[in-house]
């Protein structure tokens, strides 16, 4: 078996060979109605188009629709983009160290993650919405995944780490925001986006490739979350430390709100100003990290052997878009520095002395 060739790495006809990722397996036809294998091809560093022309309908349904697969190909420039064309490629079973190579992870640093999430949320003032708090940053178990926890299985923050940084870019995007509107309650905000996804933890698989549990299939991330949300309720009931029936009702909303509208999978439209602002930050953070992965990785930066200035469509934005930074070059090396400085120390910064 020749050395791997990472996805981020691929160079224009270039032979490939090795375990893969694959995700959205599906039979095409072509124009003159032969079946091909159309899927995506991934490892740890990124993922392309694949193509296998002549696929046969037997073929694919062998192969997983999201998985992992042994495959020899070629690389491909078109349309601004590297794809692979498939010559063989079988359903495969990966080891604990080819997982190492094809499931993605944050390139930022978790603990550190985590702890900046902490002191976000330490410094919100409601006595009962920190005894909320508390009870799910003291469950052990549900913390542990939630740090590990991919956002998605494909769109956004589709990585080892991808929940916690997504979740901690929606409160330094709030903490941001929040002092332009101050009577939008701030602790609510906080609180809401901690929650509104951390039903993922229980949707979604990550120790064998990113896919969906029976859980997610059954039930899903928010009505998940909301069961969550009513059992740490009723223990603080319990214990003596009830929340106001109209506190619980807003946090329940912002959970079946955020997705913004019933087509996108909310159960209702956000009908709080906090729901609100929840909605429209995580749909922000969630259609920027997905354009810079499409437009700015590093496995796109050379458009010229790519063959062209624009993206695939990506069909959650519905466009193709534009890869080059026309001022990319003005950028000195110290400039880029502090950018990613500020980026990752953002929270230290903000408001209530985090």
């Amino acid at each position: 078996m020749p050395q791997r060739t990472y996805i981020a790495d691929l160079a224009p006809n270039q032979l490939v060979e090795g375990v893969y990722a694959i995700q959205n397996t599906q039979l095409g036809l072509t124009r003159n109605g032969k079946p091909y294998l159309k899927c995506l091809i991934a490892d740890r560093t990124g993922r392309a188009p694949g193509r296998m022309w002549n696929a046969s309908e037997e073929l694919v349904k062998e192969l997983p629709t999201d998985g992992f697969v042994i495959l020899e190909g070629q690389s491909q420039p078109y349309q601004g983009e590297m794809q692979l064309i498939i010559q063989h490629i079988s359903a495969h079973t990966p080891s604990t160290e080819e997982l190492i190579d094809l499931l993605p992870s944050t390139t930022r640093d978790i603990p550190s993650m985590f702890a900046q999430l902490n002191r976000i949320l330490e410094s919100i003032n409601s006595p009962s919405i920190r005894a909320l708090l508390d009870e799910y940053l003291n469950d052990t178990d549900l913390m542990n995944k939630f740090q590990q926890a991919p956002a998605a299985q494909t769109l956004h923050h589709a990585f080892l780490g991808g929940l916690l940084e997504h979740t901690l870019n929606l409160l330094n995007l709030a903490e941001a925001t929040l002092p332009l509107y101050p009577k939008i309650n701030r602790d609510i905000v906080l609180t809401g986006i901690f929650l509104h996804d951390l039903g993922k933890c229980a949707e979604l698989t990550w120790e064998s490739g990113f896919g969906y549990s029976d859980d997610g299939l059954l039930v899903g991330h928010i009505a998940r979350g909301l069961v969550w949300l009513n059992q740490k309720a009723d223990k603080l009931a319990k214990s003596g430390s009830p929340l106001s029936t109209e506190l619980l009702q807003v946090l329940e909303h912002i959970i079946i709100s955020h997705h913004g509208q019933p087509e996108f999978g909310a159960l209702k439209i956000p009908a709080t100003p906090e729901a609100l602002m929840v909605s429209l930050l995580d749909n922000v953070d969630a259609k920027l990290e997905m354009a810079v992965s499409a437009a700015r990785s590093e496995a796109n930066k050379n458009t010229d052997d790519l063959g062209g200035n624009f993206t695939e469509k990506i069909w959650a934005l519905n466009t193709r878009l534009y890869k080059p930074d026309p001022l990319e070059h003005e950028i000195s090396t110290e400039q880029a520095t502090q950018q990613l400085k500020f980026a990752d120390d953002n929270a230290s910064s903000l408001k209530g002395g985090i």
